[in-house]
């Protein structure tokens, strides 16, 4: 008998269940620390089953991360669709960029520092990637330069604040008494030099 074809939906679930579960353990326990033994029991598939979808971990690595930031980049594309207003366009991006963060599975933010695994061609395709991600953050503050509202838009400062926001990871609660909503408006109000309305804490 010949061999029974896979079913595509299925094996699209099963490669996004293996990408899930690769970037949670990646950022709880390391890329050279996750085994793709580990990988495979936590997605219920047996040890070489990964392999199926991916060559190898390095692979799954960068598949995680590019993917992640392919999610993200259409999210916020969505978002910002029709929003002229630089100001509200930014508070858009930013809590868009903060539902990836903490109500989605992106976890590319957290695990750049492992890209140092990957070999050159694949940093490269990962930092285009970002580039790419970085173009509407960048016209919106060159934007609010032009408009008077900021008084510089020098590429420093967009990656100071995709890292104020990427750091929330470390400290914000969803189950504490800070919506994102909130975490939006502050993360703007400081990049501005205003103060936010009090809306809780995070803890």
């Amino acid at each position: 008998m010949g061999r029974r074809k896979a079913d595509p939906a299925t094996d699209a679930n099963r490669r996004a269940d293996v990408l899930r579960s690769a970037a949670r353990l990646f950022v709880e326990q390391g890329f050279e620390a996750t085994t793709t033994r580990d990988i495979a029991e936590a997605a219920g598939m047996r040890s070489g089953s990964p392999f199926y979808h991916f060559r190898s971990k390095l692979d799954l690595l960068k598949a995680v991360i590019l993917e992640g930031l392919a999610n993200s980049d259409a999210r916020q594309q969505a978002a910002v669709a029709g929003v002229d207003d630089p100001l509200a366009r930014l508070r858009v991006l930013v809590r868009t960029h903060l539902a990836s963060l903490h109500e989605f599975d992106c976890d590319s933010p957290l695990l750049i520092g492992e890209t140092r695994a990957l070999d050159a061609a694949a940093r490269r395709d990962i930092a285009a990637a970002f580039d790419t991600y970085q173009i509407p953050w960048q016209q919106t503050l060159d934007a609010l330069v032009a408009q008077g509202t900021l008084a510089s838009a020098a590429p420093p400062l967009r990656l100071w604040l995709f890292g104020m926001l990427n750091w929330s990871t470390h400290w914000y609660r969803p189950d504490g008494t800070m919506t994102l909503d909130a975490l939006a408006d502050s993360a703007v109000a400081t990049l501005l030099g205003g103060v936010p309305q009090s809306h809780g804490s995070a803890a």
